[in-house]
């Protein structure tokens, strides 16, 4: 059960991370659908720099270190992919659910091709014979513990178990997940910029009527969806693998059901990534149940694998079908604004 919990952790962080990415862009009153591009952007630059960083031996003693760079790196590249949506949402007022999904594919072919090109394969004699298709790395250096092969069935008591699940299993995104869950709930509810991002989501005439720069408002709420979007892909892209080949696997559809389910707001949002997070923890940890290997043995036949992969995604469609009816987004959210007086 331990392993499932760490595990499950590494699915929440990210979840709960590009959640609140989009949080931004929508109480700022753009729908932000390019929350997976965000993702594949980000995690191509963070994933990237920490390949060569690795490769030259640099910061070789300061894996922390080299990772909150990471994070930095990814969450800028994140923010520049971003602007694009603010360009296309704000100053050309177009359709935001068409941009945002002209910029998930154009982040999907666009990674994949840089891939290729910035890591081509040399024969003896330094011609290029052909390009990886992924990104190399190694994650383990990057747990905060140094016990990471310890067993679970030697854990004694709660004690061992929390040091496990939030020490020897962790990574350092753990925290800084939950540090921009208290900042962004701290920022939008009891500063004057949360106050007046959330105004510009609901009633942006009347916002500009006080005086509120409803255009610049809804720019610093698309660019730091960006950043906290590029910052989610690497969080989701590092612990999971040990190479980065240019996906998310609809990390960024499901982080905007998290969303949704979590009515736009900073603690719901966080509960919400925990339900969806467990699902999917359960998608890879299930062999580590007895009761399911039982039922595999007794039903050969039947894909539970399959079956247990899909789960996340059939738990997003139902409780969207249920909560649906009572969701309530910023009113003006989606709805371009004709900025008078610029």
């Amino acid at each position: 059960m331990a392993f499932f919990f760490a595990q499950a952790l590494l699915f929440i962080i990210p979840l709960l991370i590009v959640a609140l990415a989009g949080l931004f862009s929508e109480k700022s009153g753009t729908v932000n659908i390019a929350l997976e591009g965000l993702m594949v952007v980000g995690a191509f630059c963070g994933t990237f720099f920490v390949s060569k960083i690795q490769e030259i031996g640099f910061l070789e003693n300061s894996p922390h270190l080299l990772l909150i760079v990471a994070l930095l790196i990814a969450g800028i590249g994140g923010a520049l992919f971003s602007a694009l949506l603010g360009f296309l949402a704000i100053n050309m007022r177009a359709n935001q659910v068409i941009g945002g999904t002209a910029l998930n594919l154009l982040a999907a072919a666009l990674v994949v091709f840089l891939i290729r090109q910035l890591q081509p394969i040399y024969d003896d004699f330094g011609t290029v014979i052909g390009s990886r298709g992924d990104i190399s790395y190694n994650p383990e250096v990057f747990r905060l513990g140094t016990n990471i092969l310890m067993d679970e069935n030697e854990l004694k008591g709660i004690g061992d178990f929390f040091v496990y699940v939030f020490h020897n299993q962790a990574y350092l995104t753990l925290y800084i997940g939950i540090l921009i869950l208290v900042v962004t709930t701290i920022v939008i509810y009891k500063t004057k910029f949360g106050l007046r991002l959330s105004a510009c989501g609901e009633h942006p005439e009347a916002a500009q009527s006080v005086g509120i720069n409803v255009y610049k408002y809804r720019w610093l709420g698309i660019l730091i969806s960006g950043f906290l979007g590029g910052i989610g892909g690497v969080v989701y892209a590092l612990p999971i693998s040990v190479s980065f080949d240019g996906t998310v696997a609809g990390y960024g559809f499901l982080a905007l059901a998290v969303l949704i389910f979590g009515q736009w707001k900073p603690t719901r949002v966080f509960l919400a990534a925990i339900f969806f997070g467990l699902f999917k923890a359960l998608s890879v940890t299930f062999f580590k149940f007895d009761f399911i290997n039982e039922w595999i043995l007794l039903y050969p036949n039947i894909p539970f694998g399959t079956i247990f992969k899909i789960l996340p995604y059939l738990a997003t469609m139902v409780v969207l079908a249920i909560s649906s009816k009572t969701s309530r987004a910023p009113k003006a959210s989606g709805i371009p604004f004709n900025f008078k007086g610029r």
